[in-house]
C-alpha cells in the first residue's frame, strides 16, 4: 500500500548552522520521526497565503498541526498576558485555515502542543494564557527545555482511550492551555491539576489534539491510528 502523505505545520523563524544565520522553515525531528516510523511520507508547510489551504488539503491525506509558539490572543479576542510570546500572525492565520480546510474537508488531524490550542482557538475556543496563574506553579513549563512528567486522567468512550492508558505521566512542556472549550470538541484528557490536556471531534473521522509531548513518548499507538486513518481516507 502506498504510504499517505501528511501534511506538518512548521516554523519559519531566523535561525543559524555553521556560518549560516538565516531566515528558515524548520520542524523538529522529534515531531515527524513517529510519522516516518508509521509509515507516512511527511510534507512540511510552512506559512503562506491562506487562501491555498483547500488546495494543499486536497493533495495531503492528513493534517498534523505542531508546536510552537503562542496563538495570537487576538484570534480568540483577548488581550495578551505579559507572559506571551510575541505573535506570529502569518503563521496563525496560514494554520487556521489549514484547520478548518481539513475540517470541512473530513480529513485526518493531529494536533500536538500549539497544535491543541490551534484546534480550540479554530472552533471558537479560549486559551488560558499562562498556566502558572491558574495552577499556581511552573510544573508544566520548567524551560531550558526540560520535559517535565506529570499525570493524566483519560476519559472513557473516547477516541484517545482506545489508544492510550487511562492513567499514565506524560512529557509536559507549555505554559498556555485551554480554557473554554470550542464548538465540537470534547474533552479527551485532563492533568492532575485539572487542565484541558486532550481535545477530539467525535464527529469526525480522526480528530485528536494532546497538549503534552507524544513525540517524547515511547507509546506509538496514537502515530499508527493516525496514519492509519489518513491511509483509509486517501482510498489507499
Amino acid at each position: 500500500m502506498a504510504a499517505p502523505v501528511i501534511g506538518a505545520t512548521s516554523y519559519v523563524e531566523d535561525a543559524s548552522t555553521g556560518v549560516w544565520h538565516e531566515r528558515a522553515v524548520w520542524l523538529p525531528d522529534a515531531y515527524v520521526a513517529p510519522l516516518r516510523d508509521a509509515g507516512a511520507v511527511i510534507a512540511v508547510l510552512p506559512e503562506q497565503d491562506p487562501a491555498l489551504a483547500e488546495d494543499v488539503l486536497a493533495r495531503i491525506d492528513g493534517l498534523y498541526l505542531t508546536g510552537g509558539y503562542d496563538v495570537d490572543p487576538a484570534a480568540y479576542g483577548a488581550e495578551p498576558h505579559a507572559e506571551c510570546d510575541e505573535p506570529r500572525a502569518g503563521r496563525d492565520a496560514w494554520e487556521l485555515a489549514l484547520v478548518r480546510a481539513a475540517l470541512a474537508a473530513g480529513k485526518p488531524i493531529l494536533g500536538v502542543c500549539r497544535g491543541a490550542q490551534l484546534l480550540n482557538v479554530a472552533r471558537g475556543g479560549t486559551l488560558h494564557q499562562h498556566v502558572p496563574d491558574v495552577v499556581g506553579h511552573d510544573d508544566y513549563q520548567k524551560g531550558d527545555a526540560i520535559f517535565r512528567e506529570l499525570g493524566v486522567s483519560v476519559l472513557p468512550d473516547t477516541l484517545l482511550a482506545r489508544l492510550h492508558p487511562l492513567e499514565r505521566d506524560v512529557p509536559m512542556y507549555h505554559h498556555q492551555a485551554i480554557d473554554r472549550v470550542g464548538e465540537g470538541l470534547v474533552v479527551s484528557a485532563r492533568s492532575v491539576h485539572g487542565l484541558v490536556e486532550a481535545v477530539e471531534d467525535p464527529s469526525q473521522v480522526f480528530c485528536l489534539a494532546l497538549q503534552w509531548h507524544p513525540e517524547h513518548d515511547e507509546l506509538t499507538a496514537v502515530w499508527d491510528a493516525f496514519v492509519a486513518a489518513a491511509r483509509v481516507r486517501a482510498g489507499r
